[in-house]
């Protein structure tokens, strides 16, 4: 009877060593972690997926060219130019030459006015403008900042514009403010650019 109990006992002790054993003979104490098991570094690098924000959000097409995924594709005039609440900016964009700039940039963030935005500035001031490259260059790549700024960056930001004077942003949430311009439909991304749909025209100097 105990030696029956002795090799109750020693055998499981044995085939445990077995084990170890032909696990490589790891003394650090660690068990392998088991096949499938998400860890602290997968879950760390995972992507997540960013949404735009804004009330003025709900104005732009659900579906086509102009919607968030069809602007995602391509870049970001040809994408501003299939949106119809940035048609105004799509055609001054165009008056300046500035297509192929915006089109072949490389990771940019564009802040772009509204209509309506447009629309504050009185007929007469916006024809000049419209009317003057130089001076509708200098407004419009004013509105254009190096690198895909996320909401986080816009939190406490001051960046270089693309005309050469600096812009000041602020916010948290889905609350942030460009300037004097406040962002009605934010993280709006397009294959080259990452966009921010603001309520005023940016000028430069301000």
């Amino acid at each position: 009877m105990i030696k029956n109990k002795r090799l109750t006992v020693v055998l499981p002790l044995l085939a445990l060593a077995v084990s170890l054993t032909a696990c490589g003979g790891d003394n650090t104490g660690a068990a392998p972690a088991p096949s499938g098991t998400p860890t602290v570094t997968d879950s760390a690098v995972e992507p997540v997926a960013d949404t735009p924000f804004g009330t003025a959000c709900s104005a732009v097409p659900s579906s086509g060219e102009g919607s968030f995924t069809g602007m995602a594709d391509d870049p970001v005039a040809t994408a501003a130019s299939n949106n119809p609440v940035l048609s105004t900016l799509v055609a001054a964009v165009k008056k300046a030459g500035l297509v192929d700039t915006l089109n072949s940039a490389d990771g940019i963030t564009v802040f772009a006015p509204t209509n309506d935005a447009f629309a504050k500035i009185d007929k007469k001031t916006l024809d000049k403008v419209l009317a003057d490259k130089e001076a509708l260059t200098g407004i419009l790549s004013y509105h254009v900042v190096a690198g895909r700024k996320t909401p986080a960056d816009l939190a406490s930001g001051s960046f270089a514009t693309l005309q050469g004077g600096k812009i000041m942003t602020t916010g948290s949430g889905q609350d942030y403010t460009v300037g004097d311009a406040k962002v009605v439909c934010g993280d709006v991304p397009t294959r080259n650019a990452t966009v921010y749909i603001i309520d005023t025209v940016l000028m430069p100097g301000k």
